[in-house]
């Protein structure tokens, strides 16, 4: 985090918003600077990621669906409903985030500056980060799975699962301690191993572009694939079904824990399959309404109920 903050002393704070008398490295300025830098950035990344994903990839089609919530409180439906919950959320999960960027801007982490300060050189830099995929992929699917939990659940993780139909702006729509706890594999990652700090800050936006794409609703996964990345498939059955697919990245820790599930859009049994069958019978009209007139239903993708406490 360093790299961004010399970028914003040199040609923002400094010129122009600190005075001449707090030198760059103060803790003080350094601790304001990093709650700035980290706020801005993170809702520049989840709005400008979630905004492209949602014009470009979403389909909207999705928004039929009986179970995506098309009418809330007032003129809210869920896609604001989602805004408005993540970006509430950020600011609350930037504050012990930004206590964790600051021990790095102390130097208090073994990210390094220049590929020679590396162990080996280039294999090692190539090396950390898949690395970094692997521990952070177990790691978060621990977390998760603990959120999971009974006695946990409904205090913390439970109003992520309120989007059961997500849409990409659903990917940072997290409890501030769900959400923390679940970027924290991230932050400890670089206080235990040695990181290039380019490559720490490319994987940080990857991890960004990541939660955003398994809440975009394009299930394409190329075929050999299929088994082992875990996409916006595998994730949708995780809203749909509650207690499967935890994973992140990889189908490996689902595989290893017994949470693993086929897709039900591989199977012809996902939400766009669930849409076509309810019009194909008439009880859905073009809008997305059930026949009935109301707009909300409680069938899931594949017309079962999930076993979310």
């Amino acid at each position: 985090m360093d790299l961004v903050l010399n970028v914003a002393d040199h040609y923002v704070l400094t010129p122009y918003v600190y005075p001449s008398s707090w030198p760059e490295d103060g803790a003080l300025r350094q601790i304001i600077s990093l709650l700035v830098v980290t706020n801005l950035g993170a809702a520049v990344l989840y709005l400008g990621l979630g905004w492209l994903s949602y014009h470009f990839i979403f389909d909207h089609n999705l928004m039929k669906h009986p179970q995506f919530l098309k009418i809330i409180v007032g003129p809210q439906n869920q896609v604001r409903r989602e805004i408005k919950y993540a970006m509430t959320s950020l600011p609350i999960i930037s504050i012990p985030t930004v206590a964790l960027f600051f021990l790095e801007v102390r130097g208090y982490s073994k990210l390094y500056d220049h590929v020679e300060d590396s162990p080996m050189g280039w294999p090692f830099v190539l090396l950390s980060m898949i690395s970094f995929l692997l521990f952070t992929d177990g790691c978060i699917y621990w977390i998760h799975r603990f959120l999971h939990h009974k006695s946990i659940y409904k205090h913390f993780h439970k109003p992520h699962h309120v989007w059961k139909i997500p849409t990409p702006f659903a990917s940072h729509a997290f409890h501030p301690l769900d959400g923390f706890l679940q970027g924290l594999p991230y932050h400890i990652y670089p206080f235990l191993f040695p990181l290039h700090k380019v490559l720490y800050l490319a994987l940080y936006i990857f991890v960004n572009i990541w939660t955003v794409s398994i809440h975009d609703g394009d299930y394409r996964v190329p075929g050999p694939l299929q088994e082992v990345v875990n996409g916006a498939a595998h994730h949708t059955d995780h809203h749909l079904f509650f207690d499967v697919n935890y994973g992140q990245y990889f189908t490996l820790w689902d595989r290893i824990g017994g949470s693993y599930r086929n897709p039900s859009v591989l199977e012809g049994k996902g939400p766009l399959d669930c849409i076509r069958r309810l019009t194909a019978e008439g009880k859905m009209s073009t809008n997305g309404a059930n026949a009935n007139g109301h707009m909300n239903g409680h069938a899931n993708g594949s017309g079962a109920k999930g076993k979310e406490e």
